[in-house]
């Protein structure tokens, strides 16, 4: 089929330069063609007597609010309609629950030993962990792809960096809040810890929480480097620097066991 568009770029290549031995930048600039629509660009360039200057009393076209609505309205369609990005860490997350649950099944029931309690507590934390980093590593390239089309639609002076990194921080929260609901759910009936509104509330509070920080960490990481490439050699020295500073178990005798770690509320379960 013809196509007009690449004919033009076939004559004018520079192959088609080489073939008739001419410049065809130098024949533009030279030609009167080039003559007229300089002196065209050199009239409208001048303003008419009595014009007046643009001016608009506000650098964006909407306020604040405005502003913060459309962009969470952007990026909730956008996290809608990308699946290999949410279905990929839900499937992670359910995948992990159950190996957690299998690996630790029912041994929420045998606590009383301070060797028992410090392998469930260490689980717990293994396992928090696992899929915290996972969420950071998936996250990565999505919010390098935004921050492309962000660069692009602030310079047209749609919104500005405030509304637009807050409503991308809300938008992941129901995601996350979806997925810590039912990893808590899977982990917390496998492992049969003691069903009590309080427990399961800490449990959960911690592995939502948890997965969020973790999210908005791989979040922060891109936004301070070039690409998501560097962001995730920088976001793994995190990882090793938290397990080493996140805490430790001493053991103690039954009735007086003292546990060190961040994630203290998962003792209470037990």
């Amino acid at each position: 089929m013809y196509n007009p568009a690449t004919w033009m770029l076939e004559v004018s290549s520079i192959a088609a330069e080489v073939r008739l031995g001419m410049d065809f930048a130098e024949y533009y600039k030279n030609s009167a063609l080039f003559q007229r629509n300089k002196a065209l660009v050199k009239e409208l360039s001048t303003p008419p007597p009595g014009a007046n200057d643009l001016y608009f009393p506000t650098k964006y076209s909407q306020n604040t609010w405005g502003q913060f609505t459309s962009c969470l309205w952007k990026q909730w369609l956008t996290y809608w309609r990308s699946p290999d990005y949410n279905l990929v860490r839900f499937f992670f997350t359910l995948a992990a629950a159950l190996m957690i649950g299998t690996v630790f099944w029912r041994v929420g029931k045998h606590t009383l030993t301070t060797t028992n309690l410090t392998m469930v507590i260490g689980a717990m934390y293994a396992a928090v962990i696992f899929v915290g980093v996972n969420n950071c590593q998936t996250v990565q390239p999505v919010v390098a792809i935004e921050r492309t089309v962000f660069y692009r639609e602030r310079a047209a002076g749609m919104y500005s960096a405030m509304p637009y990194a807050i409503a991308q921080v809300l938008t992941e929260i129901p995601y996350v809040l979806i997925q810590a609901a039912y990893y808590s759910l899977i982990v917390y009936a496998m492992v049969s810890f003691d069903w009590k509104v309080e427990k399961f509330f800490w449990f959960f509070f911690v592995s939502f929480f948890s997965f969020l920080y973790f999210t908005y960490y791989g979040m922060m990481t891109v936004s301070i480097t070039p690409n998501h490439q560097v962001a995730s050699i920088f976001a793994a020295a995190f990882y090793g620097i938290f397990n080493l500073f996140s805490g430790f178990f001493i053991p103690r005798p039954v009735s007086n066991i003292q546990i060190l770690c961040p994630f203290r509320p998962l003792a209470s379960i037990c």
